[in-house]
């Protein structure tokens, strides 16, 4: 095997002191833009922090298998492993997200066909139940896994190596290179990729507006307003258990109390 170029970080890099600190990092700084991204959402379809756990969740426990997936992927050979990171980090962001959209694709059609409702990705039900969402979490982590199993298989197509010494053959500092290769670009890139993929998994709630009454469409704000007017409305309604004379005979003064009266002044 070549032994590894002078200028790339060494190996065991990604897992020391440094890198894993950049990580945490990286970490804390990429699911910050979830958080963003709830309070951007119109607040009558802000989802309740427990829908929004059980959604990004899901995405941090995918993010967390492709990650160790790279690290552990870019330390089995002789290269330098923060470019062979680098590498496979471009190919997740770009044909990694493809397959990502294809996989929920596939499995929201699968799962909606089969009408297994607990596995459609976003519905937990009312209440929310745990099961759905660990359900949900595995059918996740296996696109994630068809996905970085097709990174693996690219990866072996030959003409890597040349692009790795034109990614970062420039920078001579390992350090530098570290932090541009665990910190910079990654944050970047998974701020883009973690609100894509929200809005791929999370419930949408512009489709639920329209409620099915009676065979009629009504919107939620229509019934509302439908209702304070009935509540507002100055007609009393009577037992129905009353008997018919009784109604009749209110019915009648009512009538009368009604009936306009004219006074002719002469």
């Amino acid at each position: 095997a070549a032994p590894r170029p002078a200028h790339g970080c060494g190996s065991g890099a990604l897992l020391g002191r440094f890198g894993v600190l950049l990580q945490a990092l990286l970490a804390l700084c990429a699911f910050s833009t979830l958080m963003l991204k709830r309070f951007k959402e119109p607040k009558a379809e802000r989802r309740p922090w427990r829908i929004w756990f059980y959604d990004t969740s899901k995405q941090a426990i995918g993010a967390l298998f492709i990650h160790f997936a790279n690290v552990f992927l870019s330390d089995l050979t002789e290269e330098d492993p923060c470019s062979l990171y680098l590498i496979n980090f471009i190919l997740d962001a770009t044909l990694g997200m493809l397959l990502i959209w294809l996989g929920v694709k596939v499995v929201s059609w699968i799962v909606q066909h089969k009408k297994y409702t607990y596995l459609v990705f976003g519905e937990y039900g009312d209440p929310p139940q745990a099961a759905a969402w660990i359900g949900q979490c595995i059918l996740y982590l296996l696109i994630m896994v068809f996905e970085k199993t097709v990174i693996s298989l690219v990866l072996l197509i030959p003409g890597w190596t040349k692009l790795q010494q034109i990614l970062l053959g420039y920078i001579p500092n390992p350090q530098l290179e570290l932090v541009l290769v665990m910190f910079v670009v990654p944050f970047v890139v998974n701020a883009i990729m973690f609100w894509v993929v929200d809005s791929l998994i999370m419930r949408k709630y512009k489709q639920k507006d329209t409620l099915d009454i009676s065979g009629s469409t009504e919107t939620p704000r229509a019934r509302r307003t439908e209702e304070s007017q009935v509540l507002l409305s100055p007609d009393m309604d009577f037992d129905q258990s009353e008997s018919d004379q009784d109604t009749s005979g209110l019915w009648g003064t009512n009538q009368k109390m009604k009936q306009p009266s004219y006074q002719v002044v002469i």
